[in-house]
Order: structure tokens, then C-alpha cells, then sequence
């Protein structure tokens, strides 16, 4: 091993800690799945791996580092205590590395696949032939918890739940875990000259071909010809500005004199800031680069539009209400078909889900017997650990199932509601009303969780 090598497997990557992510699954490649089993079939509680899961669940795992035969991160408790984990995985050897690489560089397939981010399944099993192990097998994880415990403990399997989910991601940072960063590979594979059958760049960046067309032995640069045909060519645009922070203002109409008869100069203000917002809004959405893909805005009814203004733009500037007498929140109930009292419900049920989570408020659909199966059913899967709470359904044909067992509940009664699309709504009673506590979502664990969080203010 020279020097660069031991430069490079000194190199540690960290990784920032995910945002909470109720309801996801830890591993979607085969990878992932294969390092999720080397836990789940060493572990002797299966308790601490469920809590393990909820933790990670809840982004109580830190910044995970992950380094040549070791990954590291805090984990929070619930009560807010903290624990330094680690899990230990063995590093190859300098010889059994050799070999792993000597079997990635007679197929340079293998190597274009490891730089798109996958991991072929015929190298792990020529690799496994040949006595290198790359994915770990049962008892292979070996935990160190701050919280003193001898076997995998809820702390050190959420680590290795968010570590499948960064192997997902990227396999180099298991060939990391085993003892080589990526650029040591690649430094490896290109003294073998694998990478220029790839068409991968060198571990500096230097083309494969070396910056020449392969087998040209044409010197770089272009001939006088094409440069001078090219003197017309329009230059590309520039790049377009970057967008505002927040909407503009609109002027303001506090003038010293009255507003003429029939204007309502706080409604006029507070429409300027809406479409002001909803200008920032179209204008990101159009530099967005799937913005072809994006669905259309549908046409909306007065009733929904109503809500939509007084669930997007900002808030009034406090103006005293026009000539009508009646604020422009009352207008907006007005128009959305609903006493001013209950306009907060139909904001909040917008801002959660929009059109569709207005009607899950306002509507109660019957869904056909397949459908309640099939939703019955999801409820099932989703409380698979037999953890949190408890859904009952309302009765027959009703779309509504009342949620108990949680400690939110203890304080007001909650329920889920499922939708015709198929997504779930968590709902809270609020003052004798029922109230969104959070957005639709095809997974009802996703609302089961919202509902378990803490009420907010």
C-alpha cells in the first residue's frame, strides 16, 4: 500500500443529520436491505431494534461520521439525554483489497455502475467467492453505546438504520466502512487502466483518454476553420436572476384622504399582497428544472379560491375595514360559504393539503367495501410493531376512524381521516370542533405520528 493510499483510508466522511421522516422505509436497495439484515439477525432484543427504528424515525440521530472500521453519531433519547454510539465493522486487509479490486478492474461494468451509485450484485458474489466479504453477515455489527449496554441497544440500531439509509445513497460508503475511501478505489483501478475502458474520469478528474480523443493522437484545440465558422454563434444567455427572498410590497393606500365611495382600500392592499406572493410562488416553480413535469394549477371555485387567499398571502396590514364594515377575513369566510368563526379550520386544513385537504374537512365520503378493506388493512401494516395507537373504525361505510392510546388523545380525542385520493388525515377536537392536526399522507403511519406529536399552539 503507498503512501496515497494510506493518505486516503485516513479520510473520514460525515454526514449532516436527517430531518424526522415518519413513516419511511431505512433501505430500498439490495445493498441496504442485506446491511439491515446483519442487524435484525444478530440482535437478541427485538425490542431495543423497534425503538432503535422509532428513533431514527424521529431524526434523533446526529451527524453520523464514518470512518475505516467504525461509524459514530449522537443519539438523543426521548427525555433529551444523548448517547455517543459506535458500530465496528472489520476493515479488509491490504490483500484481501487487492483481490476485491482485481475482480472490479475485469469488468469495467462494475466500475461504471459503482460511479452511478449502485452496487453490482455479481462483484459482492465473485468477491464472496473469493474470500472477500464486503457486506456484513450476522454478529458482524459490533455496537459501543455510551448508554453501557453489552448487545445492540435502541441507540446503536438507529445508527444503523440511518446508515442504510446513507448506503442507499452512495455503496462507496461501505467499501469506506471496509477500509478504502473512494478515491483510493479509483487511484487503485486506474494503475490497473480500468478506468479509461469505463469512460469514468480519473480520481483527480482527468479524462480517461487523457483530454485527447482515444487513439487520435490529435494535439488539443480547434482549427482555424470551425473557430472562424463559429463568429456568428448567438452566446448563451446568462443565467437568470436569483429570486427574492420574500415577496415585494405593494404601495401602500393610507393616503390622508378617504377612499371614494365603494373601495375598500384594506381589501385592495391585501389583494396586492397576494398576487405578489403568488407571483414569487409561479415564478420559482418556472425556474424549477422539472418544472415541465409539474401538474397544472386546477380551476378553482369561488369557495376554495377564498380560502386559498386567506391561506397564502400575507397577513393584512392592520388598515381599518372598508366601506362594507366587515373585515377582509369576514369577506373571505363569506365567500368560502362558512361563518368567520371557522375560517381558521379551513386555513389550516389548505396549508396542510390544499383543495383536497379543504374537502376532507368539509366532506364525508362513503367508501366502496374494497376500499375499507384495503384501508383497514393499511392501519394493520402500519402498527405491525404493535407500538402507539389504536384506530377504531367509525362504523360501517364511514371514511373516519377515531384514535386512541395516545397521550395527545388523554387531552382531546383524535381521529384519522381517509380520503377518496387514498391519503390519510390526522384530525384533532379542538373546542367542541374537529381540527387538521397535519397533511394527507398514502402511509397512515405518516399520521399516526402526527397525531402522537404534541398539539401545537
Amino acid at each position: 500500500m503507498n503512501a496515497a493510499d494510506r493518505t486516503a483510508d485516513d479520510e473520514a466522511r460525515t454526514f449532516a443529520a436527517p430531518p424526522p421522516a415518519p413513516g419511511r422505509g431505512f433501505a430500498v436497495t439490495w445493498w441496504g436491505r442485506a446491511w439491515l439484515k446483519a442487524l435484525e439477525d444478530a440482535a437478541m432484543d427485538g425490542a431495543q431494534l423497534r425503538k432503535g427504528r422509532a428513533r431514527a424515525r424521529e431524526g434523533a440521530v446526529g451527524a453520523v461520521s464514518v470512518r475505516p472500521g467504525r461509524i459514530t453519531a449522537v443519539v438523543r433519547d426521548r427525555d433529551g439525554s444523548a448517547h455517543r454510539s459506535d458500530v465496528l465493522l472489520r476493515r479488509l486487509t491490504d490483500e484481501e483489497w487487492d483481490r476485491f479490486v482485481t475482480l472490479a478492474a475485469d469488468r469495467a461494468g462494475h466500475v461504471a455502475a459503482l460511479l452511478d451509485r449502485d452496487m453490482p450484485p455479481h462483484l459482492v458474489e465473485d468477491a464472496a467467492g473469493a474470500g472477500v466479504e464486503l457486506l456484513p453477515g450476522m454478529g458482524d455489527l459490533e455496537p459501543e453505546c455510551g448508554c453501557g449496554a453489552w448487545d445492540h441497544c435502541p441507540h446503536s440500531a438507529a445508527l444503523c438504520y440511518q446508515l442504510a439509509r446513507l448506503l442507499d445513497q452512495d455503496p462507496f460508503v461501505l467499501l469506506l466502512l471496509r477500509g478504502r475511501s473512494e478515491s483510493a478505489f479509483l487511484d487503485a483501478l486506474q494503475r490497473r487502466g480500468t478506468l479509461a475502458e469505463s469512460g469514468a474520469p480519473a480520481a483527480d478528474g482527468t479524462p480517461a483518454d487523457g483530454g485527447a480523443g482515444a487513439g487520435s493522437g490529435a494535439p488539443a484545440g480547434v482549427d482555424a476553420v470551425t473557430a472562424f465558422a463559429a463568429r456568428d454563434v448567438v452566446p448563451p444567455l446568462p443565467a437568470p436572476a436569483p429570486l427574492p427572498p420574500e415577496p415585494g410590497q405593494p404601495p401602500s393606500l393610507d393616503t390622508e384622504g378617504a377612499p371614494p365611495a365603494g373601495v375598500d382600500a384594506g381589501a385592495l392592499e391585501f389583494l396586492a399582497s397576494a398576487t405578489a406572493a403568488r407571483a414569487l410562488r409561479m415564478l420559482s416553480d418556472a425556474l424549477r428544472p422539472d418544472h415541465e413535469q409539474q401538474p397544472l394549477e386546477t380551476e378553482l371555485t369561488i369557495r376554495q379560491d377564498c380560502i386559498r387567499l386567506a391561506a397564502t398571502a400575507p397577513p393584512p396590514t392592520g388598515r381599518p375595514t372598508g366601506h362594507t364594515g366587515t373585515s377582509v377575513a369576514g369577506r373571505l369566510a363569506a365567500g368560502g360559504g362558512r361563518p368567520p368563526q371557522e375560517l381558521d379550520l379551513a386555513v389550516r386544513a389548505w396549508r396542510y393539503g390544499g383543495a383536497e385537504g379543504l374537502a376532507v374537512l368539509d366532506e364525508e365520503w362513503t367508501p366502496d367495501p374494497a376500499a375499507l378493506v384495503r384501508a383497514q388493512a393499511a392501519l394493520d401494516a402500519a402498527r405491525e410493531d404493535g407500538d402507539g395507537p389504536a384506530p377504531r373504525h367509525a362504523g360501517a361505510g364511514a371514511s373516519r376512524w377515531s384514535v386512541t392510546g395516545t397521550e395527545a388523545e388523554r387531552e382531546a380525542p383524535a381521529e384519522l381521516r381517509y380520503g377518496p385520493d387514498g391519503r390519510w388525515w390526522p384530525y384533532r377536537e379542538e373546542g367542541g370542533r374537529w381540527s387538521p392536526a397535519g397533511p394527507g399522507d398514502h402511509d397512515p403511519s405518516a399520521a399516526l405520528a402526527a397525531l402522537a406529536a404534541p398539539a401545537a399552539e
